[in-house]
């Protein structure tokens, strides 16, 4: 069995992290999260859900696997793990990560890579890099000070302090906090939720808030136009406007619409 495995589940794929307990992060995860990515773009799923099984999301970097790696031998691995977590930022479908339990090191930038983050209140998220003298390697600082601001990205990758997931959430970390238990069903209602929306306009977003991080409010004004004015004319606009118009028209709220993605 693999440490990390792909599949769907109709519109929604699902990469599982698969090697509990700890869902280590070592030289096969690379390898098979790298896999699992490549084959979830070679399909026509609308969004992407990361989860795991057993009671973490992952504990983070293997030390005893790391220990004796060569500075080359280190680069590639890192590079390869940047790598795969910048193709999942570079799906063109929304993507979510159901954290339970520890996010630690590499794990917490995997989540970040996503999307949407769905957290337990009792989940701890830490960057562990700076307690064993390194640092985040796979984007986690930039990532975390998009989301939480500089002040707190300085402290949590600093300090490796525990971040809880209701302080996540308190700090824009976490889109959705909710129990222990709750996790996986909140976070996988939202990839339908997700599978069945205006996928064009979701990619749109993204490409928004992409350039909005790169080049600021500015940045993404530049591409606003390029980026959704195509929308107008497709199979989704002309369902989600018909909806609302004839639900106005009966003088109704308008219903949620199952989109096509086209």
């Amino acid at each position: 069995m693999e440490s990390i495995y792909f599949e769907r589940r109709q519109n929604v794929g699902h990469i599982v992290l698969a090697n509990p307990p700890s869902n280590l992060i070592a030289a096969d995860f690379a390898d098979c999260l790298e896999k699992a990515v490549r084959e979830a773009s070679k399909t026509d799923i609308r969004s992407l859900l990361i989860r795991a099984e057993g009671p973490d999301f992952s504990k983070g970097g293997d030390v005893l696997d790391f220990i004796d790696k060569d500075f080359d031998d280190w680069r590639t691995f890192i590079s390869q793990i940047h790598h795969t977590y910048r193709s999942i930022e570079s799906l063109q479908i929304p993507t979510v990560a159901a954290v339970r339990g520890a996010a630690f090191g590499g794990a917490f930038e995997l989540a970040l890579a996503c999307d949407f983050i769905v957290a337990a209140e009792n989940a701890t998220f830490r960057c562990i890099e700076a307690s064993v003298g390194s640092a985040p390697v796979a984007g986690g600082v930039q990532r975390l000070a998009e989301r939480a601001g500089r002040a707190y990205a300085a402290r949590y990758a600093m300090l490796s302090e525990p971040m809880s997931g209701a302080t996540a959430g308190r700090l824009g970390v976490a889109a959705f906090v909710v129990g222990e238990d709750e996790v996986e069903n909140v976070a996988d209602n939202l990839a339908i939720k997700l599978a069945n929306g205006p996928t064009r306009s979701y990619g749109a977003i993204r490409a928004l808030l992409k350039a909005w991080s790169g080049g600021g409010v500015p940045g993404a004004d530049s591409l606003i136009l390029d980026l959704t004015m195509g929308l107008h004319m497709t199979e989704d606009a002309r369902k989600g406007r018909t909806a609302r118009a004839e639900a106005f028209a009966r003088g109704e709220e308008p219903t949620p619409v199952v989109f096509v993605g086209k």
